[in-house]
């Protein structure tokens, strides 16, 4: 099409498809190798984009160069970030070929591996929950890789390197088990989206689209500590499919490196499932969130198959998008819980559907290698942002919850009165929540005992495990902690244990 002054380095033809019916899918897809400052053209018969492209781009950080229309079909230059028009070239001819998003054929194995066996955990062992602060080096090859502007085998190397800071650190700390602080993820849930099959991550901000008011969702997006722009989402495109691993190749590089117990936390199927259903989008592949949620449980039931087969000690679920259906009624906005946005639920009933996901992705498995991750949200250091509200709710779904292991946050006084975890089954461990991530100070072992001593000798030191409240660094753009204080709210915690398990030994 002709009018543009500069041409592009990339084209497509997205038809009459509009914002909210897979246009974005798109623009993600070409515009995310370009360099900064390089010009997609968009194609479009669709009547709604002339206006949802400019909102799209005013909120994404994206310039809108130049529009021209010729009969019913519009032509867009839009740049990625601030154009440069040094770097442009003049108009000409040459255009990209559209491409299409490819639907993968999924592929169900016809049995999955035993567990093998793993190292066991001991009473008071200290752990992470499982995210680590990421160098800015990998930081930089983390969205580079995203974009498709780094190669999988470069940002496999980056990712290596930082992983054994990693364990280093907490070898220094002196932990029971080992995480491998999440370093090759975005987030600790959206990444996979960018692994299974028929699946896309699109950056949050991408979503303007799909809410009912882009101009309040704009504004809270702007009020978030999380860099919106760089937080992705999960967008479903095609049947779900697990041709290659979640996070496998993790827990076996973690595993060479120390001959500790292993910990793999994944997102749960409930989190999954409530991210990744969004209209006009999911409901071309799957007729309703009930069919979704039959494939997150079946790509996770092999990926945990999987885990357990290669001798990890225990598999980790989180779902703390659990609080927000407790209490996140008592908002009146939208929240940002921790990559889910809130939304009005109705209670009982997500708790049912919640409790039967997890029912169904667990059954068979051993539970004494399977743990919960619950808390009240993880990508501000402000408390005041994140949900309030005691385990009163929680209870029951915790009590049947088949696993393990609960790992609840309990230091921050948003969690209420942890006395009231005693109620739970005794043949559950609880993982407690023995320091505040979200604050800088880091405290003593002597505090950390005068905490949490008393609700030790209450649940019964033979199944009390100790870790942070959550992760150091949910959101790989946001991490809560520096990697140094984080070493030190560990080592504190394991100087507590030892403390603890003197104190207990005397009677």
């Amino acid at each position: 099409m002709s009018g543009h002054l500069f041409a592009p380095k990339a084209s497509f033809d997205g038809g009459d498809l509009d914002c909210g019916n897979g246009l974005l899918l798109l623009i993600r897809k070409h515009i995310d190798p370009l360099e900064a400052g390089e010009l997609l053209e968009i194609r479009s018969t669709e009547i709604s984009v002339p206006e949802d492209l400019p909102a799209w781009c005013r909120l994404t950080g994206n310039e809108l160069v130049s529009h021209v229309k010729t009969g019913r079909e519009h032509s867009f230059l839009v740049a990625k970030g601030k154009f440069d028009p040094a770097r442009a070239k003049p108009a000409g001819d040459a255009r990209a070929m559209p491409v299409r998003q490819p639907v993968v054929p999924v592929s169900i194995p016809a049995s999955l591996p035993a567990p093998a066996p793993a190292p066991a955990i001991q009473p008071l062992s200290v752990m992470g929950i499982g995210s680590w602060p990421r160098p800015a080096w990998l930081l930089d090859a983390l969205h580079r890789h995203l974009e498709g502007r780094l190669d999988d085998t470069q940002f496999e190397a980056a990712c290596e390197d930082a992983v054994r800071l990693c364990v280093d650190a907490q070898l220094r700390a002196g932990v029971d088990v080992l995480t491998d602080g999440e370093q090759r993820r975005d987030n600790y849930a959206s990444f996979v989206g960018g692994l299974l099959d028929n699946c896309q991550l699109i950056p949050i901000t991408d979503l303007l689209p799909y809410v009912d008011d882009p101009a309040e969702f704009e504004r809270e997006l702007r009020a978030l500590d999380v860099p919106a722009g760089k937080v992705r989402h999960p967008a479903v495109f095609g049947p779900l499919g697990r041709s290659r691993p979640l996070a496998l190749h993790e827990a076996r590089f973690l595993a060479s490196l120390s001959a500790k117990p292993v910990k793999v936390a994944l997102p749960g199927p409930y989190l999954l499932t409530r991210t990744m259903w969004m209209e006009c989008i999911s409901d071309r592949a799957y007729a309703d969130r009930e069919a979704l949620a039959r494939d997150v449980v079946r790509v996770l039931r092999e990926e945990l198959a999987d885990l357990l087969a290669a001798g990890v000690a225990l598999v980790q679920f989180d779902e703390p998008v659990l609080s927000e259906v407790v209490f996140g009624h008592a908002r009146e906005r939208r929240t940002f819980m921790c990559g889910a946005l809130g939304e009005k639920l109705d209670t009982p009933a997500e708790l049912a559907f919640a409790e039967r996901l997890l029912a169904e992705l667990t059954d068979g498995f051993p539970r004494e290698r399977l743990g919960l991750h619950v808390c009240r949200g993880n990508w501000s250091p402000d408390e005041s942002v994140a949900l309030h509200g005691d385990y009163a709710p929680l209870l029951p779904i915790l009590s049947r919850a088949p696993v393990g292991t609960l790992f609840l946050e309990l230091c921050t006084p948003r969690a209420g009165d942890g006395r009231l975890l005693a109620q739970l089954p005794r043949e559950k461990r609880i993982g407690i929540g023995a320091v505040n991530q979200k604050r800088a100070e880091v405290e003593t072992p002597d505090e950390i005992c005068a905490r949490i001593g008393p609700l030790v000798e209450l649940l019964g030191p033979e199944r009390v495990l100790l870790n942070p409240d959550c992760g150091f660094a949910t959101f790989a753009d946001n991490p809560l902690a520096s990697a140094s204080i984080a070493q030190r709210k560990l080592a504190s915690i394991v100087e507590a244990a030892a403390l603890l398990r003197a104190r207990l030994s005397r009677g």
